[in-house]
Formats: structure tokens, sequence, C-alpha cells
């Protein structure tokens, strides 16, 4: 810390809350009964969502699957896809609704986190970390009733440092912004040689509307990344580019992935292939029984039937072969690594009139005058835009201290989240919004509800040995099922990981009316309403 910053007296509490985006608020909702402090960096929530969000940026899921359980949207059957605008007003509106902005600390940046509730603390036996009075072995409650994380806030603009204490920190500061991915080139070979603009999305989604049509307009723009971010960079270059003056944006892809122009296939619905318990029975999931062991073999032919048959649709409906666009890998390997993209309607109508093109390379770099590739050949850029991806892994391990922040991720460069949220090795501290799935919204909403009736005591957590079983297990899973299983994303087993969940707490898991709908209706955050009352 900077000697001239001021140092005020150290501020007590039981539940503290790190970011307020859409994790952070559904934390500070369902714990509020703790009272607890929220600290956002920024000086408004909403994450990703007002942070890191193009003009053209939409929800990837129809509305109705991006909602709170016990707040609808007003036109809650809308199947459209919500532009970030009015997520953010939708999430606003929650907040409002339920006084959460009361708890959130903004322009207020967490700085320093130290470990002071070492009781029986042994980091030469990883399963020790966690070590509590309740045994070895066990994680032990989440409120001890004494402080066991010491944070250390810097509040803007007075660089005013405050010091706070907790018994449980959740943290809720995302995968994505902060830090970005940024590639590494050759001696001689790097942006240095470049004449022209760098940046990486990170900066790019600062820019206002007019800011963004002076860097584009009349610019040779390249833009490296297939993923949503550079697919939607690449639409608003080619708009900003209309006319006799316009430059083609050149999109620079190393990976291809499946992307979707709608939640219908051949006239069916999307949900009824991965999003119905009857769906994803095809699938294994973690702790599934000697029957499920030996079906889920012969389910093989059946899951990669719905997998091609989803890709045929898209080829059909899309120029992906006309491009050079269609992935090598099965449809299924995106969509259980959440990697799916939802399509701008306007991407190739944009690529047909020569404003959007497309280069593969698996090797680039720079030279004075744009980008070269590993088969020589180059091009001209004015600007590239790195669409690169986030690191969200050292995120969190720059937060922690040591030895958590080297434990944090597991060998398999994954953290291993029981139930999506408590880490076994990392005592007394909560992560929300890191494991994905189709719905995050929902997902986050629920292991929130698990945490805040944990927190109460409510239910024990198996031993720190159980914990790591189970998240090894989930990991293999996806290691069978796509091979970005880094990505960690639950979306080919969400209902069961929910399932447990529910169970976990002492709630049914069946939950729709009939069993129809239990076999063949998707699943949504109404469902967990009812439970949520009741336990109340």
């Amino acid at each position: 810390m900077a000697c001239d910053q001021q140092i005020s007296y150290l501020k007590s509490s039981r539940v503290g809350i790190i970011g307020a985006g859409i994790s952070g608020i559904a934390a500070a909702k369902q714990l509020s009964h703790h009272n607890p402090i929220v600290f956002e960096a920024t000086d408004s929530i909403g994450g990703v969502w007002k942070h890191c969000s193009f003009a053209s940026t939409k929800l990837q899921t129809p509305q109705c699957d991006f909602e709170f359980s016990d707040y609808p949207w007003p036109e809650r059957d809308n199947s459209s896809f919500p532009s970030y605008l009015e997520i953010l007003d939708y999430l606003h509106g929650y907040a409002e609704h339920f006084d959460v902005l009361k708890y959130i600390k903004f322009n207020s940046t967490v700085i320093q986190i130290r470990f002071i509730g070492g009781h029986g603390l042994d980091t030469t036996n990883n399963l020790d970390v966690a070590h509590d009075p309740a045994g070895p072995g066990e994680f032990g409650p989440l409120l001890r009733g004494h402080p066991v994380w010491e944070v250390a806030v810097e509040t803007q603009p007075s660089k005013t440092v405050e010091m706070y204490a907790f018994e449980l920190l959740v943290v809720c500061i995302g995968k994505y912004g902060d830090i970005p991915i940024m590639p590494v080139f050759p001696p001689n070979k790097g942006q240095e040689v470049f004449a022209g603009k760098v940046m990486h999305t990170m900066e790019y989604c600062k820019l206002d509307k007019e800011a963004t049509r002076e860097l584009l307009k009349g610019k040779k723009v390249a833009v490296v990344g297939y993923k949503k971010s550079a697919i939607d960079l690449a639409t608003e270059c080619a708009e900003a580019n209309q006319g006799g003056d316009g430059e083609p944006c050149t999109m620079v892809i190393r990976t291809l992935h499946w992307t979707v122009p709608a939640y219908w296939i051949w006239g069916l619905p999307f949900f009824l292939f991965y999003s119905t318990r009857s769906s994803q029975f095809l699938h294994a999931r973690p702790n599934q029984g000697l029957l499920r062991n030996l079906l889920c073999p012969l389910f093989s032919p059946l899951r990669k039937a719905v997998s091609k048959f989803i890709e045929s649709y898209l080829v059909w409906k899309l120029p992906l072969v006309k491009y050079g666009l269609r992935p090598d890998h099965p449809f299924e390997e995106d969509y259980a690594s959440c990697q799916m993209a939802i399509l701008p309607e306007n991407f190739f109508s944009e690529a047909d009139k020569g404003n959007i093109l497309f280069k593969r390379a698996s090797k680039w770099w720079f030279w004075n005058g744009g980008l070269e590739f590993d088969d020589t050949t180059k091009i001209e850029a004015d600007v590239v835009v790195l669409a690169t991806g986030f690191d969200g892994k050292k995120k969190i391990q720059d937060l922690l201290p040591q030895p958590f922040s080297s434990l944090i991720v597991n060998s398999s460069g994954v953290m291993p989240l029981y139930r999506g949220t408590i880490h076994p090795l990392v005592p007394n501290m909560a992560f929300v919004g890191y494991i994905e799935s189709v719905s995050n919204l929902r997902t986050a909403e629920l292991r929130c509800k698990w945490l805040s009736r944990l927190a109460d005591d409510l239910f024990k957590l198996p031993s720190i040995e159980k914990m790591l079983e189970q998240t090894t297990k989930e990991l293999e899973i996806m290691k069978k099922t796509t091979r970005f299983y880094k990505r960690h994303c639950i979306s080919t087993f969400s209902i069961n990981h929910s399932d447990e969940i529910c169970e976990e707490m002492g709630w049914k898991s069946w939950k729709k009316k009939n069993w129809f709908l239990e076999a063949f209706a998707p699943y949504k955050s109404q469902d967990y309403e009812d439970d949520d009352h009741e336990d109340k």
C-alpha cells in the first residue's frame, strides 16, 4: 500500500461479498439476514453486463431462461434475446425491489486478503488446509463466531484504505474482465513492430458509440478470435464500414466453434435436445449407479445422432462450408463446454457482401503493416482487436494469499468447487459464478440459496476428502464429454447438479407437476421458487 494512503480502523462483519454482478447481488439477497457488506470496484452493479458489453451485445438465451425465481420479467413468455441495456435494467430492478443496494459499497476495490482464522491450519497437508475444530478432514461451519479473513479495501476517489474482517467471504468477481489473455510472440514479432493500433476487447468495450465508430470506420480491422465477443465485434465493424469508402473486417481464427442462428433446429425447440431430464438421461453424470454406468456406453450412438442432427441443420442453414467455418469437432463438445454462440442476424449477410472476411491460422504475428501467418501469407491492418478472452483463474490467484492461491486450481487446470461453490481446501470462503451452465443466472441463484442455508447451519458438508472426490467425478465427466473441459461447464448434467443441491438442502428434486413435464419440459428458475418459500 502506498505510504500516503490513509489507513482507517478495522470494521468487522459476519459476511463479506466481493463483486456486485449477477452472482454478487444474488448472494447479497440470499444472505441479507446477515447484513453483508458488498465491495464493488466500479460505480454500478451488473458486472460484465455493465463493463464488458459492446453496443450490439445481447443475451445468449431467451429472457425466460435468464430470470430470478422470485423476480419475473414484465413479459415472462417473450422469447427474444434482450440487449445488455435491458439486462442491466432488469438487474437494477431486482436490486431495488429486494433492497440489495444498501449493502453495496461502490468504488471499493479489494486490494488484499489475509487469512487470520488459522486455528489448526496446517499447510503441509492439503486435506488439513481447511482444518477445523469440528475434526480432522472436516470443513467446519462457515460462520465460526470469529473473524477468518481480513480484507483491505481501497475506496475511490479518496484512495482511503479501510480494513474489514469477516467470518465468511463470498467471491463473485467472475471469470471475465480485468485480466485479458494476451498472445505471446517471438522477438521482433510483437505489437511493438506494428505501425497501427492494438487493443483487447476489454479496452474496446469501454469506448462509447462515437469512439467505436471513429476507431472502425474506413479502417482495415483484424479481429483475432471466433467466440461471441469476436463475432459481435466483427459485425459492428462491418456495420461501421458500409458504403464505398468502407473497409472489410478480417476475423483471424485459430479454433472454430459451432454457431447457432436461433433456438430452433429443424422446426424443433432446442431445449428438447439437451435441457430436459429425458435428454440429459443420455449423458453421463456424477454418482450414477451401476445400471447407468452400463447403459451410458449403449447411449453413445444416440448422443452422436443428436449432435449430428443439429450439425446437419446448421450446415444447411448457415454458409459454414462456403467460408470454411465448419468445426472438426462435434456440436456436443461446444455445448458441453458452454461455447455455443448465438449469431447476430446480419453476420453472414455482411460476410456475403464482403464486409467480413475469414482467415484460418494456427499461428500469427505482427509485421509493420499488419499480420503475418504461418502459411507465409500477410494481411494489411490499421487496427487489431484481440478477442482472446480473460484469465479468470489468475484473477482469483492474484487476489488470494498463500497457500490458498497455489491451491485454488488443481493439476487439471480447473477450480475444484463442491456444488460449484465451496473449495474444499479454502476455509470459510465461497465462490459463485465460476462453473458455467447454459443458464448462469439460474445456477448462480440456486447455489446462493444453498450457500445461505449452509451458512445458517441447516445442513452439513461432507468431509473434505468426499468433496474433493465429488469434484473429481464431475471433472472426469467433463473430460469424457469435451476437449474443452477446462471451461468447467456442467450443461450436459445441469439438472442432476441442481437435483443434488436441492437434496442436500432437504428439498424435493423433481419439481414438475406430472411425469410428462418432468421428462420433456426444460427446467427454469421458477421451478426452484416454491421450496424456497416453504423453507422460509
